[in-house]
């Protein structure tokens, strides 16, 4: 009988290998974090939305956590960070980061599209005509 959910049997796949069929990816792995990680510490401007992996249970948690311990310290070096979207928000409630980040903010589908140069709605009712 398969174990799913926090209990599942955990593996790690490299991208040759591949994930076998029956198994998910719910996590990222040391390769892809190391790039991952590169990137966030060369940024001057770090825009995040979205957790690298099932970040509520410990198993897979890792890839998230490291990312944010990146973002943190790219903070304190001057960098501007921004965390956006309901599951990121709650990721830096859960490890007790929301200060150490220069903005959190729920709405993750609503910034990226502010960012995109859409109208929002409520932007726009509230803006003179």
């Amino acid at each position: 009988r398969r174990v799913h959910g926090e209990k599942a049997k955990v593996d790690k796949k490299t991208l040759e290998e591949g994930i076998p069929d029956g198994w998910l990816g719910l996590d990222c792995g040391e390769k892809s974090m190391k790039i991952f990680c590169d990137s966030i510490n060369r940024a001057k401007t770090i825009i995040w939305n979205g957790p690298m992996g099932v970040f509520e249970w410990d198993n897979f948690s890792k890839g998230t956590k490291t990312a944010m311990d990146t973002v943190v310290a790219a903070t304190t070096k001057g960098a501007l960070t921004i965390i956006g979207g309901g599951d990121t928000a709650t990721c830096c409630a859960k490890w007790k980061t929301e200060d150490k980040v220069s903005h959190v903010s729920t709405g993750g589908g609503a910034s990226l599209e502010l960012l995109e140069g859409k109208e929002l709605p409520g932007v726009a009712a509230l803006s003179p005509a």
